[in-house]
């Protein structure tokens, strides 16, 4: 049975398309995209042994379960090469992954083709006893060449460690989130996981129900469809839709084919031009168009419609998130998740609107020296923003993460509390980290965006990225003045013209940018916080009364509750962890649970319905380092470790509280304890020896949805990146307005925060502006 793979091969076509004033919108791509696979025979030779013995076809009689139903015959029996995984990994790997170790997977794969390769790499495990005696890693037998991969993710030799993760993360995702033509995955029916389809209906019934145009428009094609300019239609076209908002725009005969930044395709003028449409970006110009300025939105990623969202994982990472989910830090110690988008991370979090902590607020207007924090003017801003989102605490129904967090915290007399969500109290939605198709999470995309274009005043280039902010010397002055950025749609060179520049493309893509451009500042891609996270899971069978048996653990609202740690030691809030729950559907959960062989992680797989995950957060010490767009150096620093040590210690015990029959840790070791047929002295050992497991050199799995603080404002140029206002030290005009202005790691989860910055940046715009008339 071979599988069409929508999440890494190509994207859909849409079947209908709707040009408002001369074609403003693009759905989706017209065309499929389909990923290349630049390995070798060799190298696929290699890597179908590996995929095949991460997840092989296995006889369900040997599994051990009486009256297995079909569904579950054909998800064991089924193996990687089967439904054609290998190859949509090698796509992947190839042209997907950006990692500065990926040599790491090539040479791996080569060297595994030859016999002497194998000899090196698996050691005596590659002696059959039969001549030639020692194989080739695809000729050895299964059980052989599962031994060998357990070698490796316990190896002395991180290099090893980070093969083996990488590869097993990969396969698992792709295998668990690959779909047929008819939308479906033959694993999910097996785990109990619906996918998207009831959520699909049950929108659509939504829908035939609207009664307006607009309304109708707005659900078919997304509130913003008539601010979106698609590069791809004719220049006339794309001039026409400019110029009838109000952009100038000139075009001159280039002389040459290809066009450059000082012979561009096209060279638009404008008041304001700001990169990035997330919670920063998304903010100030929503703030810009409104006070009458012309503001032009250079976005990297795409935008979907809301009827456009495909709420399928795979393909909703590959389109939505960086590097289509596939980034981590330069040692793999931390996955990070990041948004790409329209909309940026406000399109595809969890919902969790809270305000800058107290103490936050007073260590940033006093040991960073910055005024604003301490000002009215900044708990203005996010009364303001938490309006704008329509911020609430309440829900009608909780979900089953959440209502486990919420148990064992009680059990154990620990406090929780409801968290702020920018989302209605009946959106039981667990699919809005894939973007929200009922528009009830309120992003920037249903809000500061919204006012940008029914503002008349801005437009959004999708699709579009970034390649330099530009600027001159003013008046022989040694600082210089920014004049607009060149940005590159496929292979054509664009430029604008601006008054001023906002730079808003994450902390991961600013400093980039930034350095790329000239800046010399040494704190530029430095100071960099990801709130790395830690979690642990419990199983919940279905047999039990509660949590109910139709609750499921990727359904409901993603956050809802939440607990803090207080570190009693240093009495300060570096070391402080707040637990909360994450969304996992099957391809990220597969992805970072333990592989301890073929047949446990299948069988694990089975339980993923049922199988709860609390995260412990970390407000880091620890900084790292943005060298390049790839490569991410973090440093977890011993006190942080403890504290997330700590942290997971709790979640084990909240677990355990609340009914769990069996907890485990992301551990690369794999262990479980049964707690139903435990004593008390056994679960307290296996808590304490587990919680107590070093984090660093991939002997668990962290990961980070929170990256802040590598352009960290400040009152100096020697400490910090940009000035109080947002402005950056060198390039008077340029702006820096993300979360990469954050002093210090937040604590908490930062959109309330960098939309409130925002908001008092973008004030200084205005200002800055009206200085220029």
């Amino acid at each position: 049975m071979e599988y069409q793979n929508k999440s890494c091969l190509h994207k859909d076509s849409t079947e209908a398309t709707y040009d408002v004033e001369c074609g403003g919108l693009r759905q989706e791509d017209e065309t499929k995209t389909v990923y290349g696979n630049s390995m070798t025979a060799r190298e696929m030779e290699s890597l179908v042994a590996i995929c095949d013995t991460l997840i092989p076809s296995i006889d369900a009689s040997e599994v051990g379960h009486d009256h297995l139903d079909d569904g579950v015959i054909g998800y064991y029996s089924a193996s990687a090469s089967h439904t054609g995984t290998p190859d949509r990994v090698a796509r992947l790997m190839s042209e997907r992954l950006h990692h500065p170790k990926k040599w790491i997977l090539r040479v791996g794969l080569w060297s595994l083709s030859t016999w002497i390769g194998s000899l090196v790499l698996c050691g005596r495990r590659s002696f059959t006893g039969e001549y030639p005696y020692f194989q080739r890693f695809c000729r050895l037998p299964e059980k052989q060449r599962e031994e060998i991969l357990l070698n490796w993710a316990s190896s002395y030799f991180l290099l090893l460690r980070m093969f083996f993760r990488s590869i097993k993360l990969i396969t698992a995702f792709v295998f668990f989130t690959q779909v047929g033509e008819k939308g479906n995955n033959l694993a999910w029916k097996a785990i109990g996981y619906n996918g998207p389809s009831s959520d699909h209906s049950d929108h659509e019934e939504e829908l035939n129900e609207k009664t307006t145009k607009k309304n109708k428009h707005d659900e078919i094609f997304g509130p913003l469809y008539n601010g979106i300019i698609d590069l791809k239609k004719p220049r006339d076209t794309v001039t026409k839709k400019l110029t009838s908002h109000g952009f100038t725009v000139s075009t001159q005969k280039r002389n040459k084919k290809e066009s450059s930044i000082s012979d561009p395709m096209m060279t638009i003028r404008c008041d304001a031009v700001v990169v990035g449409s997330g919670s920063g970006g998304g903010v100030v110009a929503g703030m810009l168009a409104k006070a009458g300025y012309k503001v032009l939105v250079v976005e990297k990623g795409n935008y979907y419609a809301r009827s456009n969202l495909c709420l399928n994982e795979g393909q909703a990472l590959d389109e939505m998130y960086l590097s289509g989910g596939l980034l981590a830090t330069t040692d793999m110690n931390v996955v990070i998740l990041a948004g790409s988008t329209v909309g940026g991370g406000s399109t595809i979090n969890w919902s969790a609107s809270i305000k800058t902590p107290e103490h936050v607020m007073k260590e940033w207007s006093e040991k960073s020296e910055l005024e604003m924090f301490g000002s009215h003017l900044y708990r203005e801003a996010m009364d303001v923003v938490c309006e704008r989102m329509g911020v609430q605490c309440e829900f009608l129904e909780e979900g089953f993460n959440n209502e486990i967090l919420r148990k064992g915290c009680e059990e154990l007399g620990l406090p929780v509390k409801n968290i702020p969500r920018n989302s209605p109290s009946d959106h039981y939605c667990g699919f809005c980290c894939l973007g929200c198709k009922k528009g009830k999470k309120q992003g920037t995309s249903e809000t500061w965006l919204v006012d940008l274009v029914e503002s008349g005043n801005g437009l959004i280039l999708p699709g579009c990225e970034a390649m330099e902010v530009l600027y001159k010397c003013k008046d022989g002055k040694k600082r210089k003045t920014s004049t607009g950025i060149a940005f590159a749609f496929g292979k054509d060179i664009y430029m604008v013209e601006s008054r001023a520049t906002v730079v808003a493309c994450g902390a991961l893509r600013t400093p980039h940018l930034l350095k790329r451009s000239g800046l010399k500042n040494g704190n530029i891609g430095r100071n960099l916080c990801l709130h790395p996270v830690v979690m642990a899971w419990g199983w919940f069978p279905e047999k039990e009364k509660w949590p109910e048996k139709k609750k499921k653990s990727y359904e409901g609202g993603i956050m809802t509750a939440m607990s803090s740690v207080v570190n009693a030691e240093t009495k300060n809030s570096y070391g402080e962890t707040v637990i909360q729950t994450p969304s996992l559907h099957p391809g990220l959960f597969s992805g970072v649970i333990p592989w301890t062989s073929s047949k446990e992680f299948k069988t694990r797989m089975l339980k993923f319905s049922r199988t709860a995950h609390v995260f412990t957060l970390l407000r880091d010490k620890g900084t790292g380092t943005i060298n390049s767009k790839s490569s991410i150096e973090y440093n977890l620093n011993d006190e942080d470790e403890e504290s997330l040590k700590k942290g997971l210690e709790r979640v084990l015990n909240i677990l355990t509280a609340a009914g769990a029959e069996e907890i485990g840790t992301h551990n690369s070791e794999g262990k479980t304890l049964n707690v139903r047929t435990a004593s008390a002295v056994e679960v307290e050992r296996f808590v304490r020896e587990e919680s107590s497991k070093g984090l660093k050199d991939l002997s668990g799995q962290m990961c980070s949805a929170h990256q802040m603080g590598s352009c960290r404002m400040g009152t100096r140029p020697e400490e910090s990146a940009v000035r109080a206002t947002g402005e950056t030290w060198e390039v008077e005009g340029l702006f820096v307005a993300d979360t990469s202005v954050f002093p210090t790691a937040l604590g908490v989860n930062p959109m309330v925060t960098v939309q409130s910055i925002a908001y008092c940046i973008g004030l200084n715009v205005v200002d800055a502006l009206k200085r220029k008339k």
